[in-house]
């Protein structure tokens, strides 16, 4: 057990005074952390839908609604979204060929959008989030891109999960709710985390 504490506590150490972090170790523990799957739309300057497959999505603000995704600088989607409105499509698990697609592997099916307004949108997703450009920043090798949420819709479908570099059912109920108000609560239905440290 104290070997253990005594690595872990030299690693940190190293990292805070700047020594190399291997990029597949920093991937790797990064990837440990289980996300959803998301593919963000938009018009390109030509009027057609473009896309691409994003799982650095994080909810940011309920007031004002904001939302975040990160892309890796100097991509195309990047371009495309530095000054227009986007679409953050939350794919569904029967959607996993729609994420491949935006990945760069063509699907065999034709990709199902709706495109009735200025934000098109994926057919199928378990939630759609709309927004329109909030801030660009800069976040290394990539762009932390905010958009504040003009619209939204939510579905039945269960998500399509991302972890340790592989596409993931959903799997049971893990030890039920840890709350006992309403899942629609606010304060309750959206984890936020603790309000301070604590102490062992």
């Amino acid at each position: 057990m104290n070997q253990d504490v005594t690595v872990s506590s030299r690693t940190l150490h190293e990292v805070q005074h700047g020594a190399a972090v291997d990029a597949r170790s920093l991937r790797k523990a990064f990837g440990k952390f289980a996300t959803g799957v998301t593919v963000v739309t938009c018009q390109g300057q030509d009027g057609a839908p473009h896309g691409a497959t994003v799982n650095a999505f994080t909810a940011v603000s309920m007031d004002p609604p904001l939302a975040q995704i990160t892309l890796i600088r100097g991509n195309k989607a990047s371009e495309y979204l530095a000054d227009r409105p986007f679409a953050i499509n939350i794919m569904a698990e029967d959607q996993l060929a729609t994420c491949l697609n935006f990945a760069g592997k063509p699907a065999r099916e034709p990709i199902r959008w709706r495109c009735e307004g200025a934000i098109p949108v994926l057919e199928g997703n378990a939630a759609t989030i709309e927004c329109r450009p909030w801030r660009v920043y800069d976040g290394g090798d990539h762009l932390i891109v905010l958009g504040e949420v003009v619209a939204l819709e939510v579905n039945d479908e269960a998500p399509l999960l991302f972890i340790s570099g592989k596409f993931h059912h959903a799997g049971s109920l893990h030890g039920g709710a840890p709350w006992e108000a309403s899942g629609d609560s606010i304060a309750h239905g959206w984890f936020e985390g603790s309000t301070s440290f604590r102490a062992f």
